[in-house]
């Protein structure tokens, strides 16, 4: 997954700073329902990535239920944190 093709996908643009407030609204939406429905686990990953990234995503309980998934979404959060502060 590419991550401006996703940005494109759930929001029209890969330029999240031209939207409007209703349109982050829309595409957060549209993207919590497609990770509620995606089966395929590394897309469902991926997903949840994006939603992290844009502070949207599902508790790690929630979005889960495999332990290793969890350790893994818990890895890039820290991975993220650490290369947001550099």
């Amino acid at each position: 997954m590419d991550f401006d093709d996703q940005l494109f996908r759930y929001f029209g643009t890969a330029d999240l700073s031209a939207l409007t407030p209703a349109a982050v609204e829309a595409g957060t939406e549209r993207m919590r329902v497609d990770f509620g429905l995606e089966t395929n686990r590394g897309r469902r990953f991926a997903l949840w990535a994006l939603m992290h990234m844009l502070g949207v995503a599902p508790d790690l309980d929630v979005a889960f239920a495999d332990e290793a998934e969890r350790d893994a979404a818990r890895d890039f959060m820290d991975l993220a944190e650490r290369g947001a502060g550099e």
